[in-house]
């Protein structure tokens, strides 16, 4: 049976007892049983705090909600927010109520993926406020072998990309957190509470375990796998399929050409993917109440697929074939434009690309991560 770092919350017992904790989680912060780790540790311990990241501890808000500070029915605990409009750092105030910050939220293993990010900085703050840090470590869906995509350039960091890591970097939470505590010098007093009987080679379908979606946005595994490559769709006036049953699966727009685009793109024979033309009519975001044309990605073989390379080489192409085509200018006055953000870089902007070297750097850089996180295994 594979465990992850809640189920084995009684061996760390010593961490906790006679501690006032704050809890950073999800709705995936679950046990074997479905047992909510707030529950968990509500019961067992002295749970003093609850810290919000987007979406809320319960998953009640959409993508991109700003919290308020509330109190949570189950437990009558107070709920601070992480996902401020001025800041998603933990406050003196907030640090003042705990004796220990404990962290459980499952990853999907792209860098885009905001949890991530809340994890680090409220590592950051416990480091210097001198208070312990825990992760109760989760499996990475994607596997902790595969690497792709480029590394993110220090210049284009934010909230969707702010430590230098590959696309999709084969490492667990705790992984990353020792990572990021040892390269950045921050030195906090870091635990984790490790995953038992998970293998790094593993993807989701050979855990066994059932999919609790991380967010509304990843409603499956398949939609994870596609993730590191259709996530860039949020940075052009493509529909990225929210608002639909399959976002990050299906892409398109109003002025696509289902049939034409899924020819071309099957003409390309990506491995482990198959494009089936696919109409939609998103219920809300980019496009809403119209009729999209486009592709539905499907997953023929989840260890064939390159996600980045799918995402990457289907975004060129619409590109290529449609002048409707555009990148969405930046969110704030001066800002980068959000595809800048996401790639960790300018290139997807530049006038002249030649996809194929374009995929090649990136495939050095992915092969430079690999070999910088090996010494972070923890698996």
């Amino acid at each position: 049976m594979i465990l992850n770092g809640i189920d084995s919350i009684s061996k760390y017992a010593h961490l906790f007892q006679g501690k006032r904790i704050g809890l950073i989680t999800s709705p995936t912060g679950l046990g074997n049983d479905f047992r909510s780790t707030i529950d968990i540790l509500h019961e067992k311990f002295h749970l003093a705090a609850m810290f919000s990241p987007e979406h809320g501890v319960r998953g009640d808000l959409a993508a991109g909600a700003l919290v308020d500070t509330y109190i949570d029915s189950g437990t009558g605990v107070s709920v601070y927010s992480l996902y401020r409009k001025d800041s998603k750092r933990l406050t003196a105030e907030m640090l003042d109520a705990v004796d220990i910050v404990v962290y459980d939220i499952q990853d999907v293993g792209t860098r885009y993926y905001t949890f991530i990010y809340t994890m680090l900085y409220a590592l950051e703050d416990c480091a210097t406020a001198g208070k312990p840090f825990v992760v109760l470590d989760r499996i990475n869906p994607l596997d902790g072998v595969t690497v792709e995509g480029n590394v993110l350039k220090k210049e284009f960091q934010s909230f969707v990309g702010n430590y230098p890591l590959a696309v999709r970097y084969g490492l667990t939470a705790g992984e990353v957190a020792t990572m990021a505590n040892e390269e950045m010098g921050w030195n906090g007093e870091l635990h984790v509470v490790r995953c038992e009987g998970w293998e790094r080679a593993m993807s989701f379908s050979e855990t066994g375990r059932a999919w609790i979606p991380p967010s509304m946005g990843i409603p499956r595994f398949h939609t994870a796998l596609l993730y590191p490559g259709t996530c860039l769709f949020e940075g052009t006036n493509l529909s990225e399929g929210r608002g639909t049953t399959a976002p990050f699966e299906m892409i398109g727009a109003p002025y696509i050409d289902s049939q034409r685009l899924s020819a071309e793109m099957n003409a390309k024979r990506l491995p482990g993917v198959y494009f089936r033309p696919a109409y939609f009519k998103p219920t809300f975001s980019k496009h809403e109440g119209v009729i999209c044309g486009g592709v539905y990605v499907h997953v023929l073989d989840e260890r064939a697929v390159r996600t980045v390379e799918t995402g990457v080489k289907l975004l060129f192409t619409i590109k290529e074939m449609y002048s409707e085509f555009a990148f969405l200018p930046p969110v704030r006055e001066n800002g980068r434009p959000f595809i800048d953000l996401l790639c960790g870089d300018q290139v997807y902007r530049n006038e002249s690309v030649d996809v194929d070297a374009l995929l090649q750097s990136f495939e050095e850089e992915s092969r430079d991560f690999g070999e910088r996180k090996k010494q972070f295994h923890l698996y």
